[in-house]
């Protein structure tokens, strides 16, 4: 099951240092722009991923095309797809070794949740953590 008490988001939100954020947009009226940039201030390190403007940046970091590119520890993959396409980006996420997956509001795949949650990783579905570290009022990350 994915997770749904505060306490346990609040905790998942506290020990992520480093977001993969697929679907990554360089448009500022997306919410995937804005999101990161809230992520960034917050004190995460976000990575974008998006097969259509890679080589390019978006708040300062290199777009990669996809998540076994990055070469470097994910411990939450951040998943800006519509439904359909989630799964695909679970699947991602597990081969890279990611430690959670988080699908944003309006994203619910329960197909690919159970995929991650099979595999080990920790599950956030239909919420956005722009929303949910205010609420819940976790602390700044340090970096």
């Amino acid at each position: 099951m994915p997770l749904t008490r505060d306490e346990d988001i609040k905790e998942l939100l506290e020990e992520v240092r480093t977001i993969a954020l697929v679907g990554a947009s360089d448009r500022p009226d997306r919410p995937s722009y804005g999101v990161m940039a809230f992520l960034q201030r917050r004190g995460y390190r976000v990575i974008p991923v998006n097969p259509q403007i890679t080589g390019e940046h978006i708040h300062g970091e290199f777009v990669f095309r996809e998540l076994s590119q990055i070469g470097e520890p994910i411990d939450m993959v951040d998943i800006f797809r519509r439904p359909i396409a989630a799964g695909e980006a679970v699947d991602e996420a597990i081969a890279a070794g990611a430690k959670s997956v988080w699908l944003q509001l309006g994203v619910i795949n329960e197909d690919a949740a159970a995929r991650a949650e099979a595999a080990g990783l920790k599950v956030v579905m239909d919420r956005c953590p722009a929303i949910e570290i205010p609420r819940l009022g976790v602390a700044r990350v340090a970096n």
